[in-house]
């Protein structure tokens, strides 16, 4: 199997004919998707979605694809296909399109709606062509074909792109549920044409290609759902992604069932709900929705709330109700249901959300101890079927870590796939499709991208590495004059200190080291500010590491006069 290399060096020019498929991310993560296809010198991307953060990258919002390498062809793309509504999918669009918004978006139905939202709030009035599946469309030089796949919300698409390169699918993201809450099957029979066409490269999705057998139906969660529901003594309270349109419509048929009410809490659920129901994806029955503000109204036994947070996002409204910085306070007896399963990252974020909740007298039902979510990813049975029905001449895993990849890479081999047709890349690795060979060319930029607040691409590594530092080990200031001509000390050192662990009386015994170092440095004739910072920050490190093991933030503050 062919994987990226080290030493990857910028790609060649595409040869004629030859199709490049470039991605900006989702490869190596869960998360961030985005595909950039060129073709005879024109791009077509397939999604542009953001990343969650983790713990080790503290103050930042989302994290985006690196547009660096399509910055300045941005006048090249005839269109960005949307393969569903997940924000691993569509998040980042409103940041591209602030950098040219006239870009057109191809999605179905919802897909647009859920976007156009997000857009709007971002002052963006987006070009849109409403697709849906069977449909037909040429795209500049992409002819592209879209079919109906079965996910964890309505209205998903995976995308055939026809080029005189080649037939490319990228799948999106899919699993073969055969019996789907909105009956809409993935459509194998199209997928079957597609192979007896002849695919030459398949991309496709590897969330479960370590998971064997088939992922249950959705509709299997309905009886566990009104078990909870027919126990619960109190509020239910479920946390869910705000896109996990599915999920929450099994939510509302248990309240409707046991003669519960249902208010949505936070204004990304409020919003995407009330587009699923207003296009009838979402189906509500008069009376069953209520405002949050009259639930003070109604018996704790008639009451269910959904809202977001079920990844532990710090900022969510379940992870405030677990830290009691929420409106809605959780008491002994309410039943919280985390109806999502856990993204790679995320554990001790839900883990410590789960024991924060159970703390205040909360029964907390989750994925670990009950039946109450199913992926929404293609798991190894359902990817060995799906190969052999269509037969791909090139494999190239996508939508995964390294061992998801991997993991899918070797189903594809096991199908009949060459090993050496099966690329495994990662995110800024270029495959290019030449004379029906897919192989590895090159390397573009390709990094994280943090958004902080207003801030995009502000945040480095650099800065993320000293807040790391500034939460784990504190920081000591040093306060110095000096004479600028001679160097010597004329006020100071005053040494204050937050979050180090050192009692401020302590730092007496470094004094004397500051003192006669930048004693001996003024004798050798240095009174540069800059050289005696320097010398400042050795002189307390060392003392703080001899002494403490530790390495706070050392900030000196060299005064000349």
């Amino acid at each position: 199997m062919s994987h990226p290399h080290p030493e990857l060096g910028p790609p060649p020019k595409l040869p004629e004919g030859g199709l490049r498929v470039t991605p900006l991310g989702g490869l190596g993560e869960i998360g961030r998707n985005m595909t950039v296809f060129e073709y005879g010198g024109r791009l077509l991307i397939v999604d542009c979605g953001v990343l969650f953060p983790e713990e080790e990258q503290p103050g930042v919002d989302l994290i985006l694809p690196d547009f660096t390498s399509i910055r300045d062809r941005l006048d090249d793309i005839d269109g960005i296909v949307l393969t569903h509504g997940h924000e691993d999918h569509i998040g980042g669009v409103p940041f591209l399109l602030r950098e040219k918004p006239d870009i057109p978006l191809i999605g179905s139905k919802l897909t647009l709606a859920l976007i156009e939202a997000k857009l709007q709030e971002h002052r963006i009035r987006p070009y849109t062509l409403e697709v849906e599946e069977g449909n037909l469309e040429r795209i500049g030089p992409f002819e592209c074909e879209f079919v109906a796949v079965n996910h964890s919300i309505p209205d998903a698409l995976a995308v055939a792109i026809r080029t005189p390169a080649g037939l490319a699918v990228h799948t999106g993201d899919f699993k073969m549920d055969q019996l789907p809450l909105d009956g809409r099957l993935t459509d194998l029979p199209a997928f079957a044409k597609l192979g007896e066409e002849g695919i030459d490269l398949l991309l496709s999705d590897s969330t479960n290609a370590e998971v064997p057998g088939f992922v249950p139906p959705e509709r299997d969660i309905s009886n566990v759902l009104g078990q909870v529901f027919a126990s619960a003594q109190k509020r239910i309270i479920v946390a869910s992604f705000a896109s996990h349109v599915h999920r929450i419509q099994q939510i509302l048929d248990a309240a409707h069932e046991y003669g519960r009410r249902v208010a949505f809490v936070g204004r990304s659920m409020v919003r995407n709900m009330g587009i699923a129901r207003d296009l009838g994806y979402l189906r509500v029955p008069a009376g069953l929705v209520v405002d949050v503000k009259t639930l003070d109204d109604l018996p704790d036994d008639e009451v269910v709330l959904v809202c977001t947070g079920s990844q532990g996002e710090p900022m969510a409204a379940l992870s405030r109700m677990a830290n009691r910085d929420h409106q809605i306070r959780i008491v002994p007896g309410d039943t919280v249901i985390l109806a999502s399963s856990l993204i790679p990252g995320n554990e001790n974020a839900v883990y410590r959300v789960i024991n924060g909740l159970t703390r205040w007298g909360a029964h907390v039902v989750h994925k670990g101890n009950a039946k109450v979510h199913v992926s929404g990813h293609a798991s190894a049975g359902e990817l060995l079927y799906f190969y052999n029905i269509c037969k791909p001449k090139n494999l190239m895993p996508v939508h995964g870590e390294w061992r998801h990849l991997r993991a899918n890479a070797e189903l594809g081999a096991l199908t009949g796939v060459p090993k050496n047709r099966c690329v495994i890349a990662e995110d800024g690795v270029v495959v290019d499709l030449v004379g029906g060979i897919a192989k590895i060319t090159g390397k573009v930029q390709a990094g994280y991208v943090y958004v902080d607040g207003l801030s995009v691409g502000d945040v480095t590594e650099s800065s993320l590495k000293d807040r790391r530092i500034l939460g784990e080990e504190g920081i000591i200031s040093v306060f110095v004059v000096v004479d600028s001509t001679t160097g010597k000390i004329v006020g100071g050192p005053h040494i204050q200190a937050r979050g180090s662990g050192i009692e401020d009386g302590a730092f007496a015994a470094v004094l004397p080291k500051i003192e006669d170092s930048l004693a001996k440095a003024a004798s050798d004739g240095v009174a540069d500010s800059h050289q005696i910072q320097q010398l400042v920050r050795r002189a307390v490190g060392k003392w703080v590491s001899d002494s403490y093991r530790r390495r706070p933030m050392i900030l000196p503050v060299v005064v000349e006069v």
